[in-house]
């Protein structure tokens, strides 16, 4: 038996997506940097970070994206995110305890599509706010 999918009906403006929490931890960066590719430093060498002036090493922007990106499609439903767009506000740091917010901004049909945009944010514990962005989704009708 599957999960109830989300359907544009079951939507209003001001709802909230469950929140995801992960605690960032030194084996997320060397994780990340193996599938990602993204062997700078700044993110795995203690020792460089710190030469460069870091108090310590920090996660990739990328890897917040995607904590960011996983509540997301956890939400609307994988396919059906059409837009999805952040800045890097702050770095992140091992740690620290990263949790989304997905908040529904506006809801409306176009070209026959029906469509929800939202504001998403990866905060960590004290709300500092460290990826800020919007997204849209199509969702089906019931």
């Amino acid at each position: 038996m599957g999960e109830k999918k989300l359907s544009f009906e079951d939507v209003q403006v001001g709802d909230e997506a469950p929140v995801i929490t992960h605690t960032l931890t030194r084996t997320d960066l060397v994780k990340y940097a193996g599938a990602s590719g993204d062997f700078n430093p700044m993110h795995h060498d203690e020792p460089a970070a710190r030469a460069a002036g870091q108090p310590s090493v920090f996660g990739h922007g990328m890897f917040s994206m995607g904590l960011l990106g996983s509540a997301l499609t956890d939400y609307v439903g994988v396919g059906n995110v059409t837009r999805f767009q952040v800045r890097f506000a702050r770095q992140t740091w091992p740690g620290e305890s990263l949790s989304s917010k997905l908040v529904v901004t506006a809801k409306r049909e176009e070209d026959g599509k029906r469509l929800i945009d939202l504001a998403v944010t990866l905060a960590n514990g004290d709300g500092e706010e460290k990826v800020v962005g919007a997204a849209t989704a199509e969702l089906p009708i019931s």
